[in-house]
């Protein structure tokens, strides 16, 4: 690939639907945005999948179609046919807060916090080598055109208070602090202090 200059590389991004081939990098995007907890997530499922690498079960799980965690709720962004940026997002059913009766996963506890009736954008990720090209504000357009096709006013989102790059985005583009849960300590999770549950105007 020749050098490109910023703008140049971004108008060359393209977006589309993922499909089922794109799995294995979809689970590395989702893992570059979760700052770990995707990792932690796939640990508890490792006993169900001897033998493969925590990347290999994210990839098991995003080819799945009927939980939301799916492929079918991904749009992709790729450059010269390389898949290099992921939009995850799915609506909030407004009944869907109610308790299951289940006992909650407590390092998992704050990433329960949610906004029924929202368009939660589950995963935003970009490589690295592609970031800084507004590829991130096409995502959130395309997350807002999803939630009102779906009849949804407000976008929502978790991301964690350090992750400053991500948050000074969400800022940028309309979204607001209006919850936050302490961040349980693990050794999977990249970040300490808080997780900020954020929501905008779709």
């Amino acid at each position: 690939m020749g050098v490109l200059g910023r703008h140049g590389r971004a108008s060359r991004a393209t977006f589309r639907a993922a499909v089922g081939g794109d799995c294995r990098r979809i689970a590395e995007l989702v893992r570059i945005a979760s700052g770990g907890v995707t990792d932690y997530v796939w640990s508890t499922l490792a006993p169900e999948y001897p033998g493969l690498a925590l990347i290999e079960i994210g990839a098991i799980r995003y080819s799945g179609e009927e939980s939301v965690f799916s492929y079918k709720n991904c749009v992709v962004a790729e450059h010269d046919g390389e898949v290099i940026g992921l939009l995850l997002g799915f609506p909030v059913e407004v009944e869907q807060g109610a308790s299951s009766g289940e006992p909650v996963d407590p390092v998992l506890e704050p990433y329960s916090m949610e906004i029924p009736g929202s368009f939660y954008i589950c995963s935003l990720a970009v490589l690295p080598e592609f970031r800084g090209l507004g590829l991130g504000t096409k995502m959130l357009d395309i997350a807002r055109e999803q939630a009102r096709e779906s009849g949804l006013d407000t976008l929502s989102l978790l991301v964690f208070e350090q992750n400053e790059g991500a948050f000074r985005l969400y800022e940028r583009e309309g979204f607001e602090v209006v919850d936050r849960a302490r961040v349980v300590p693990h050794e999977l999770i990249h970040y300490t202090g808080d997780v900020l549950l954020m929501a905008a105007e779709a």
